[in-house]
């Protein structure tokens, strides 16, 4: 597991195995959110078996699968509800790098894009590429 930490209240990691979520939860964590696919991994990490071992750890579970180039309103939506839950968080994709995404868009409009992106950059993610959905999604807030 490579917890990076975006937020206080949010760590992004690489893909977390079902052992290791009462560490997790041992740790502090209240909420997991897997943004990896399930035709990604195999049956042992597969969402239902993450959500068995995320329950039974006493953690929040919330599915929210981001195919690589397929964003949704929708996906960023969900994902700003799990994130604005109570406690702290572990959001998680096979690098990591699809949860500082999302994060990133969920903050679109209530962050400055170079702050979104410097915090992504110092966690090891490049998501400069990023920055004009972030500004288009912030002018809508606007």
């Amino acid at each position: 597991m490579d917890l990076r930490q975006l937020t206080p209240e949010l760590a992004v990691s690489s893909q977390i195995s079902p052992a290791e979520l009462p560490a997790l939860a041992e740790a502090g964590f209240k909420v997991l959110i897997n943004n990896r696919p399930d035709d990604e991994v195999g049956s042992e990490e597969s969402h239902e078996t993450m959500r068995s071992a995320a329950e039974a750890a006493g953690l929040r579970y919330f599915f929210i699968p981001f195919i690589p180039g397929r964003i949704t309103p929708e996906m960023i939506s969900a994902q700003a509800e799990a994130l604005a839950g109570p406690g702290a968080k572990v959001a998680y994709c096979r690098s990591g790098n699809r949860s500082a995404v999302l994060w990133a868009l969920t903050r679109a409009g209530q962050e400055p894009a170079d702050s979104l992106l410097g915090t992504a950059a110092q966690a090891g993610y490049d998501l400069s590429g990023l920055r004009p959905m972030i500004e288009s999604l912030a002018s809508r807030e606007g």
